[in-house]
């Protein structure tokens, strides 16, 4: 299946915040396992603060979920 924005996922992995080092890939959607919130740098390069509540999937182009200002906990990309 050919990738791009409208495939589906083809692979999952852990995601440890990080204030200085971008995501391996830009993934196609993030979901938490402990709500909380969420401080991201999106595909385009644009940076803010989200709350994700546990197990809902929000479909996000991120670049980056940054540990300062995330409280969100268990977070699959």
């Amino acid at each position: 299946m050919a990738a791009g924005l409208t495939a589906l996922a083809s692979t999952i992995f852990a995601i440890q915040p990080n204030d200085t080092a971008d995501l391996p890939i830009l993934n196609k959607a993030i979901n938490v396992a402990k709500p909380g919130r969420l401080r991201v740098t999106m595909a385009d390069g644009s940076t803010g603060t989200l709350f994700l509540t546990a197990g809902g999937l929000a479909e996000l182009r991120v670049r980056r979920i940054w540990a300062t200002d995330t409280s969100a906990e268990g977070i699959p990309g």
